[in-house]
């Protein structure tokens, strides 16, 4: 049986989940909605606070999509209580980030500016203190989504392995490699 299928998903006060008949899994909370369509073999059971995810059978698809459904349901039910939040920092002479409403301007050392326009469901700031690398911080309800759109940002300018220039996460630790070596005389 899969460890993280038969754990059950406790269900916090506030939060309600419901499950129509074609498997949509929709969760609302204090912070949100969310909503995801389940395998139609996969069955769900909510009973006194808990929900329970079971498959059917023990064939490896089945034991796949049991791990990955609760996982799902889990990270929506986070997702509406806490919310989820990423930071991202910009290390790089000259490297700017500044944000109006869901859009966000990057200087990222390039001849022209990166313009990127958020999904709704995500919530920007961004910080430039003197002595510190300007910061980007994401806050989403969706996990998926949240990490979709950070990675498509670090994509943007990935951190070098020399000096560690780029958009990188903060707390991320880079594997630096060694310059060019001097002269032998």
């Amino acid at each position: 049986m899969s460890r993280i299928g038969k754990a059950p998903i406790s269900i916090p006060s506030g939060v309600t989940i419901s499950v129509s008949d074609s498997n949509l899994v929709t969760v609302k909370g204090p912070k949100g909605e969310l909503t995801q369509q389940v395998d139609a073999d996969i069955t769900l059971v909510q009973e006194d606070g808990t929900l329970t995810v079971n498959r059917p059978s023990e064939q490896k698809r089945h034991k796949a999509l049991h791990g990955l459904y609760r996982s799902l349901i889990n990270n929506m039910v986070i997702g509406v209580t806490e919310g989820y939040k990423t930071q991202q920092e910009l290390v790089g002479v000259g490297y700017r980030a500044t944000n109006q409403g869901n859009t966000l301007d990057l200087v990222l050392g390039y001849s022209h500016h990166y313009v990127f326009e958020l999904p709704k469901e995500i919530n920007v700031t961004t910080t430039a203190e003197k002595g510190k690398n300007p910061t980007i911080i994401l806050e989403s309800i969706d996990k998926q989504l949240l990490g979709q759109v950070a990675a498509k940002i670090r994509s943007l300018r990935a951190p070098e392995p020399y000096k560690g220039k780029g958009v990188k996460f903060v707390g991320e630790i880079l594997r630096r490699k060694a310059g060019k070596s001097a002269a032998k005389k």
